[in-house]
């Protein structure tokens, strides 16, 4: 369940920053009742960006598949990793 904070309580930093590490997860931050930031640790961060560059592609594997530019999904991968760099 999504963790949802008032802005005020940015004032106790180490208390959100716990709760960031705990959690593992985004902490949602509100501003007159309304969503206004997003706050989470380094970890979460970056594990956050690594499944969205999986995620991307995936994708991008897919509609090579879609698009019969790959005829199987060891040639989309491959073809993603040598247009990647990887």
């Amino acid at each position: 369940m999504p963790q949802i904070v008032p802005i005020r309580d940015l004032k106790n930093t180490t208390a959100i920053s716990n709760m960031c590490h705990e959690n593992k997860e985004p902490i949602f931050v509100t501003k007159n009742g309304y969503g206004d930031m997003v706050i989470m640790s380094m970890e979460t961060y970056e594990k956050n960006l690594f499944l969205a560059d999986v995620y991307g592609k995936l994708e991008e594997a897919k509609l090579d598949m879609k698009n019969g530019r790959c005829s199987s999904v060891e040639d989309a991968v491959a073809r993603i990793r040598k247009s990647h760099g990887l």
